[in-house]
């Protein structure tokens, strides 16, 4: 569903992304792992065309959106949905206007078929009878799950997830992951989850794909990467960091 072929891209004289490619099958649950600062929220951005690559190609359903114009990208971007690290909810509305926010203009549906919509996938998330709530009055937690119903509520085919647990705590965290799974399984839709939780990448990726020195330096099965011996990818699964290395 979705071929990356040697993407390169720079700010400056910073390289970003240096020759990555890989592919992604339909309905696969893929997980980015990779240092801060890796590149990995620039791939995701590359994906729905919010950033154009120095060279390269990325291919959604057999599409090169590299080069094509705001009217094209539109029409891609309607196969995604996209849940933000911070949910990036909009604290002047309600939980049911954050939820609808992509219908808001929409001469197709009236009111009461997009308040149906927005139940439904409020009630996907568990999080029936918000509607009127505004985001202050909601945990971290219950915010993702807003920010998730946002993005299923028009039933897109590929679900993009940036650091979906950052900040939770661990029971919050796990109930998020079963809840990826769950979208994953209720919509058949393609997941796409950038993460540094490791507890969490085991959970919901079928296959991790690991990002290091601006390439893919590994893609595997979950349990086989998890069984991996090699010393980088052991030293991030167990966060240990290398000596020789400078962080600060």
């Amino acid at each position: 569903m979705i071929e990356v072929r040697d993407l390169k891209k720079s700010f400056g004289p910073n390289r970003i992304l240096d020759g990555l490619s890989f592919e992604i099958p339909r309905g696969e649950s893929l997980v980015i792992i990779g240092r801060s600062g890796g590149g990995k929220s620039v791939l995701l951005k590359h994906l729905i065309g919010l950033l154009m690559p120095d060279s390269g190609a990325v291919l959604i359903d057999g599409k090169n959106i590299v080069g094509m114009n705001e009217r094209e990208l539109l029409s891609v971007r309607g196969k995604f949905g996209m849940l933000f690290q911070g949910a990036a909810l909009f604290d002047s509305m309600t939980v049911a206007e954050n939820v609808a926010f992509a219908f808001r203009h929409s001469p197709e549906m009236t009111v009461r078929e997009i308040q149906s919509k927005v139940g439904e996938v409020l009630e996907m998330v568990d999080l029936p009878g918000t509607e009127n709530k505004k985001p202050s009055e909601l945990s971290g937690g219950m915010r993702k799950r807003v920010g998730l119903a946002r993005a299923i509520i028009y039933h897109p085919e590929i679900v993009l997830y940036d650091e979906p647990t950052t900040g939770l705590d661990p029971i919050v965290s796990d109930s998020i992951d079963k809840l990826i799974l769950r979208v994953r399984d209720c919509l058949d839709v393609t997941t796409i989850v950038v993460t540094h939780d490791m507890r969490s990448a085991r959970t919901v990726g079928q296959r991790i794909l690991m990002l290091h020195d601006k390439k893919v330096y590994a893609a595997a099965p979950t349990d086989q990467f998890f069984q991996s011996q090699d010393p980088v990818i052991r030293r991030f699964i167990d966060g240990v960091s290398d000596a020789k290395e400078h962080y600060f």
